[in-house]
């Protein structure tokens, strides 16, 4: 063996090519081997000398005219210089020679893709895969899924990857991708059933029991998925994708506890997302943990300082806790990145409610009923802030409004009894409350906080006593 192997490669292919020379010009010697021209045909490719590929492969084809490889490496070199037809021709030629090879219906099925002819690619394996068996059946399967993806036939892809999985129930590559596509088609009882014939067969699959959780998780059978992770991680204990998928099972689940656990793993075994930090913080939300939840959601917001979203849930932490100004601080971020956001303007103008900031929290609660106009919940907020601001008459004008932009919604009917009776416009406004009791009953807990010091009247005291006794 040289000691320098690729000065000796160098010079092998210099001679390989000074031969090639001499036998374009008919000098002597004009006799190549067949591996020759291989080697000659690649090293043309590699530089992309195309041209130069073809005129060795013709040299090849007319000294071994029985050799269908060289058919193959024309037609090839075709398809690389955008000669589909004249590709699709010398493939003709290549199977009378030799049908059997594999890189046949390959190269057909680049031509013919490249002449956006899906449908025809797609017949060529699908005849093509009836041929063979094992590893190039499992091959063909996955240039037929990539064919039927390229033509949008997603369900037929999910069936390809079926077949490579029957052939070969641990083939990573069809693991992986027919999760994706269980889901995408929702295809999920087949998933299941597919999944657990693989670990009967195999049972310390890693990937087998993390589909089967994707496939439970897809019909919403969030405890059957939970127990198929739990299997997945412990054959893998830093398998992190299975970690996540549990925690948003427990998510579903409301298990905020075990959510939180698992998804902390996520953190340990991967690089930290802003993602899991406030799926984490999500959690700490609900179990009311909201000095933990904004820490959480500060790290996201850290990692992805663009998303308007995570200053919301910031301010939303503290507009638990009543620190109004700290959420305000927030909101005054997420609007300036999004302004016209009717939630972030909802948020902020209820927040300078509380801060007795009236006209402020007007403008722009007055934002969120002029982008949604039909939802009820703007213009409660609305109706309120003008209430406390002593904003009677306006206020019940706006009452009148808000009931007919929300299609006669019941609980603006006792806004319009409130203000009136604010107004002084007692027996008017009693007058309301009873229709507003007809028509709906079970907003009069609305009409009370807006000011419980209307119980002390008499006639509105016997009218709610009626309606607790109805209860």
């Amino acid at each position: 063996m040289s000691k320098y192997p690729h000065r000796q490669e160098r010079e092998e292919m210099r001679e390989l090519l000074n031969q090639f020379e001499n036998l374009k010009a008919g000098r002597s010697p004009s006799f190549i081997e067949e591996e020759g021209f291989e080697r000659l045909i690649a090293y043309y490719k590699d530089k992309e000398e195309f041209s130069s590929a073809l005129e060795a492969v013709d040299y090849a084809a007319n000294q071994y005219p029985y050799s269908g490889g060289f058919l193959l490496h024309k037609a090839d070199l075709f398809i690389c210089l955008k000669r589909y037809p004249q590709a699709l021709f010398t493939l003709e030629q290549a199977e009378v020679i030799d049908g059997t090879n594999m890189d046949l219906y390959v190269l057909k099925t680049d031509a013919y893709l490249a002449l956006d002819m899906p449908e025809k690619a797609a017949a060529v394996l699908e005849v093509a895969i009836d041929y063979f068996e094992g590893e190039e059946k499992v091959e063909l399967l996955f240039e037929l899924a990539d064919v039927y993806d390229d033509y949008e036939d997603f369900q037929k892809v999910f069936d390809c990857l079926k077949m490579i999985l029957e052939n070969d129930p641990e083939n990573e590559e069809a693991l992986y991708k027919i999760c994706f596509w269980t889901d995408f088609t929702g295809r999920n009882e087949e998933g299941i059933i597919l999944h657990k014939r693989i670990l009967d067969e195999f049972p310390f699959n890693e990937l087998a029991w993390f589909n089967l959780g994707a496939s439970y998780q897809g019909l919403k059978l969030y405890e059957k998925s939970i127990d198929a992770y739990q299997y997945a991680v412990a054959i893998n204990d830093k398998f992190d994708y299975a970690y996540r998928n549990m925690g948003d099972a427990y998510i579903k689940l409301r298990k905020f506890k075990e959510a939180i656990e698992v998804l902390s793993r996520v953190l340990e075994l991967s690089r930290p997302e802003a993602v899991i930090y406030e799926a984490i913080g999500h959690c700490y939300d609900k179990l009311d943990n909201f000095a933990q939840a904004r820490f959480y959601y500060k790290k996201a917001s850290h990692m992805n300082p663009e998303d308007s979203q995570m200053y919301f849930k910031i301010a939303a932490t503290y507009m638990n806790e009543a620190s109004w100004s700290s959420a305000i601080k927030n909101l005054e971020v997420a609007l300036k990145m999004h302004p016209g956001q009717p939630e972030y303007n909802l948020a902020m103008g209820h927040c300078l409610m509380e801060t007795e900031k009236f006209e402020d929290a007007i403008v722009h609660m007055g934002q969120v009923v002029k982008a949604r106009p039909k939802n009820a919940k703007g213009w409660t907020e609305l109706l309120n802030c003008m209430y406390r601001a002593g904003l009677h008459e306006e206020g019940l004008n706006y009452s009148s409004l808000a009931f007919e932009q929300t299609d006669n919604k019941p609980v603006f009917i006792y806004f319009h009894s409130a203000f009136l009776f604010a107004m002084g416009k007692t027996q008017e406004s009693i007058s309301w409350l009873e229709k507003a009791i007809t028509v709906n009953p079970k907003h009069i807990r609305q009409f009370i906080e807006l000011d419980p010091s209307m119980l002390s009247h008499p006639r509105v005291a016997e009218l709610i006593a009626r309606v607790k006794k109805r209860k």
